[in-house]
């Protein structure tokens, strides 16, 4: 995974590694604020031994860098703390003062350092003062030869003993610093995770290599679509609409050797927005001066019918099994060339009736009847009836829901219409997140609608009273060839 996914991903997941941050700073202020204030005493030994000569001087120095570690090794001994212990009782065990010792030396000098650190300042003082006399009476018993004389190594003490003044420990400073930059990384680290797991759909990059067809639209998520999901009155001039005409164009270009006018409008799952965006698309076909026909196949679910304020009572299913004449049930939309089919009545048997004979010789009249044919189908995993029909259409569009569907999903959805050859002309990532930057270039240059309107531009495509069946007498020429299909 490159350096750019791995970003992206922390930028999607911001919150984990806020979340994070703020959970380890709490920590540290627990930990400082419950840590007890420690102190260190400290004193400094100085080894020598008595020289002649340069030479002399030489190899005693080389000598007692040797011996200083083994010095080192005796500050922490049993022997030395039980000393301390006994002639200066401080409250504390042998084992206790071993653990509060520690050592350093400097590399090439005789120097030797032993600190203390203690919760009380004083005992801190007083065990180190006890410890330098008392380290310094078993120095020189361990160096004294075998007839009793004292040995050739003299320790000094040329610094301390001393106490801070101040803790030494804890440091806010350093533990807050050092806290938030923990909590950073692994703050990041598990927004990566987080990202790497997550299995739905994200962005449209993923979509292309899910489907293996070219992204037609991203259709941006707006609050206001749930009240007012069609594009007409003050939403005709939202982004959303925008979008929409940014895949109409894309759907009349895709291939201009073979156009798509049958087109089969499906999505892996159920509430993904395939109906609403079935019918946005064909009111902007519509627009452009298309003469569309938008049929509601999903038998299952209608809701084209809702959302365009018209009578589904009677429609395609009532077609299907002769009872009435399609002329008779298509019904006209708004004021513009926009013609609806509706789902009719709820059939036992849709997935028989979408792929019967009589659904092939209604679509192949209804291609000769109008530029464009929207065909709103069922859902692919869930039924057959999607794949059913897309299979007569010249052709499918996928739409998938941005952060809803999961990518095996969409990719069982694709495989399904490849299996039978369907011809996926792209697909559309619905309700996405659009960059603040894209949004802000859209506001600049939209169009600002006038005030004041006329009654039949205010009340274009708003409800059931724009709706009305079709008059050969009213429509024209399109409604005769409508007309004598159902004869």
């Amino acid at each position: 995974m490159d350096l750019y996914r791995q970003l992206r991903l922390v930028r999607r997941h911001w919150w984990i590694v806020l979340l994070t941050v703020m959970v380890a700073l709490g920590v540290t202020t627990l930990v400082t604020v419950r840590a007890q204030p420690r102190y260190v005493a400290s004193v400094t030994f100085f080894v020598t031994t008595p020289s002649q000569g340069v030479t002399d001087a030489y190899q005693g120095g080389l000598f007692l860098q040797q011996r200083v570690k083994s010095y080192a090794e005796l500050l922490t001994s049993d022997r030395l703390a039980q000393s301390v212990v006994a002639d200066n009782p401080v409250g504390l065990t042998a084992e206790q003062v071993q653990r509060r010792v520690s050592t350093s030396t400097e590399a090439g000098t005789v120097l030797l350092r032993a600190s203390v650190t203690d919760t009380d300042q004083n005992r801190a003082l007083r065990v180190t003062e006890t410890l330098s006399a008392k380290f310094v009476e078993l120095v020189g018993k361990v160096e004294m030869t075998s007839d009793g004389k004292a040995g050739p190594i003299r320790i000094e003490v040329v610094s301390g003993p001393r106490v801070t003044s101040t803790p030494v420990s804890p440091q806010p400073v350093r533990n807050f610093t050092l806290g938030g930059l923990l909590g950073l990384l692994a703050g990041v680290g598990l927004a990566i995770l987080r990202g790497l797991a997550d299995v739905r759909m994200r962005d449209a990059a993923g979509l292309q290599r899910a489907t293996g067809g070219p992204l037609l639209g991203e259709i941006p998520f707006e609050g206001s679509a749930k009240a007012s999901p069609l594009i007409v009155g003050d939403a005709a001039n939202s982004a959303r609409a925008e979008a929409v005409r940014k895949l109409r164009t894309n759907l009349r270009f895709v291939d201009v050797h073979e156009p798509a006018r049958v087109i089969a409008v499906t999505s892996a799952l159920q509430g993904e927005g395939k109906t609403t965006l079935s019918c946005n698309l064909a009111i902007a076909l519509a627009e452009a001066g298309w003469r569309v026909l938008l049929v509601d196949a999903d038998l299952r679910r209608p809701k084209v019918g809702d959302y365009l304020g018209l009578d589904a009572g009677v429609g395609l299913t009532d077609v299907l099994v002769g009872d009435v004449g399609v002329g008779d049930v298509v019904q006209r939309w708004g004021d513009k060339s926009l013609l609806v089919l509706p789902s009719g009545s709820a059939p036992p048997n849709p997935s028989e009736l979408l792929g019967s004979k009589a659904m092939a010789d209604l679509l192949l009249a209804l291609r000769e009847s109008a530029d464009i044919v929207i065909i709103d189908t069922a859902p692919l995993l869930a039924v057959t009836d999607g794949v059913v029909v897309a299979v007569q259409a010249d052709g499918a569009l996928l739409v998938t829901q941005q952060g809803r569907t999961s990518r095996s999903q969409v990719a069982a959805a694709a495989r399904s219409l490849h299996s039978v050859s369907v011809r996926l002309l792209g697909c559309v990532l619905n309700m996405a997140k659009v960059p603040k930057a894209d949004a802000y270039q859209y506001e600049a240059y939209r169009v600002v609608a006038a005030a004041e309107t006329t009654p039949a531009h205010a009340e274009r495509g708003a409800g059931p009273r724009h709706a009305e069946h079709l008059d050969p007498g009213d429509v024209g020429d399109r409604t005769q060839e409508l007309t004598r299909l159902s004869r």
